[in-house]
């Protein structure tokens, strides 16, 4: 009994001190050391899929795996996709190459970014906010054309600052490769009518 008083007394004094209501709040995080966000990329990197289209597979045995001597470094330039095909109104409405990097659908044909830091090919010269930013919008360098399907932005931009800030930071961390991935080839919007 004497326990349960004292808690009581204790909860009352805390909650009432100087007339002043005083609320417990959880202290705040210590910041993350800059290898902890690289960790944390690199984590949330391999948990979220992106070696499913930012690194170019390769036939094996085995069947399809991704090529890690060319990890995240985007569609291949030396892989010239032609033409999209023609896929009709379905039940096939969009179709991905042999490398699960380039893909054709409505829209036309989208290429998987070279992720790795590379200063000309690569996300190199991009800072944290402009890959936040782009993320965010969807937009390419956070103000450009829209990133195409299947990059999946409108769910990644739900990630915290933080998240994206660690992914960011474990991509400055990757090897660089050089490779130039094609442009988009939009299909042109139809004609307004009206």
């Amino acid at each position: 009994m004497k326990r349960i008083l004292l808690t009581i007394a204790t909860v009352t004094t805390l909650g009432a001190v100087g007339g002043t209501t005083v609320i417990a709040t959880k202290p705040a995080a210590p910041a993350m050391t800059q290898q902890q966000r690289i960790e944390r990329g690199r984590y949330l990197v391999t948990a979220i899929g992106c070696n499913d289209c930012h690194t170019p597979l390769k036939m094996t045995p085995k069947g399809p795996e991704p090529d890690l001597t060319r990890f995240l470094s985007g569609h291949p330039e030396q892989m010239k996709v032609g033409a999209a095909p023609k896929l009709g109104a379905g039940p096939w409405l969009w179709a991905g190459a042999a490398t699960n990097t380039a893909f054709a659908g409505p829209w036309g044909i989208s290429y998987a970014a070279n992720l790795t830091p590379d200063k000309i090919t690569g996300l190199g010269i991009w800072n944290e906010e402009m890959f936040v930013k782009t993320i965010r919008t969807g937009r390419h360098w956070g103000v450009a054309r829209p990133i195409l399907p299947p990059m999946p932005w409108q769910n990644f931009r739900n990630f915290s600052d933080d998240d994206l800030g660690s992914i960011y930071a474990f991509l400055r961390t990757i090897k660089p490769i050089h490779n130039q991935v094609p442009d988009a080839e939009l299909v042109p919007a139809p004609p307004h009518r009206g």
